[in-house]
């Protein structure tokens, strides 16, 4: 038996005028004597108010662009490709908005830096491939990009096709065009396929956002905003319209 086994247990009493008086004397003095005593291994009175044994939610937190970057390694996905979607503000007070895509997963950040805005687009996707099952996962990138997954720059500058040509001619600049229906019909003679993505935040003017997906090789992803998601989405075609019109025209 050690010294401290053998060590008597200490008691404490108090002295007052009444009961109430005396115990809280002997409370407070055993409260000392526990204070004062570093070798007593006794539990905590004083409430825990943090659980250290629970993990942050965020495990990206640090460092998500690395963390996705090691998962499409691990899954054998092509690696994260990162570009910026949007720029607006003054110039001291700049505003960027980055698309992070990952086979045929898309998310956006939008941070007063492009570091920012990168890491936070990586960091919603790295959550989104995490929460979306691993059989899902596969199904979708089987899936073909589109109609035509080898429809490239060089096939775009060589058409004929009557819609992209008549395209490289347009100035894109007549108010109140569909410009949603203008890239349908570009894209069914080349067979691209389009998709759009509304995102749920909104602009930093409070505007609706969304991505349109073209499916060349390699895949255009241009943004969009407007004062309602149908504008947004016009707003889109109408960039992603003028991509097109810049890479079917270059020599």
């Amino acid at each position: 038996m050690s010294e401290k086994e053998k060590q008597p247990t200490k008691k404490q009493g108090g002295e007052g005028p009444s009961k109430k008086v005396a115990k809280h004397k002997a409370a407070e003095s055993a409260l000392n004597i526990l204070r004062g005593d570093a070798n007593l291994n006794l539990p905590m009175t004083e409430p825990i108010t943090k659980d250290v044994s629970k993990k942050p939610t965020n495990q990206t937190q640090g460092n998500p662009i690395g963390s996705l970057q090691e998962l499409a390694v691990q899954k054998g996905w092509r690696l994260p490709e990162y570009f910026v979607s949007q720029e607006s503000g003054p110039p001291h007070k700049r505003e960027f908005t980055m698309s992070c895509r990952v086979e045929s997963f898309v998310e956006t950040g939008s941070g007063t830096s492009k570091k920012v805005a990168k890491k936070i687009a990586a960091d919603k996707l790295f959550a989104k491939l995490q929460s979306i099952p691993t059989d899902n996962i596969n199904i979708s990138l089987k899936k073909p990009i589109g109609n035509n997954p080898g429809c490239t720059w060089d096939t775009l500058k060589n058409s004929s096709g009557e819609k992209i040509n008549l395209l490289k001619r347009s100035p894109l600049s007549i108010p109140n065009t569909d410009y949603v229906k203008m890239l349908t019909e570009v894209a069914e003679e080349q067979e691209i396929r389009v998709s759009y993505m509304d995102i749920e935040e909104l602009s930093v003017n409070g505007q609706y956002q969304c991505l349109a997906e073209l499916s060349t090789n390699p895949i255009t992803v241009c943004h969009g905003t407007g004062l309602s998601c149908g504008n947004a989405h016009n707003d889109a075609a109408h960039n992603a319209l003028q991509y097109l019109k810049i890479m079917a025209g270059k020599k």
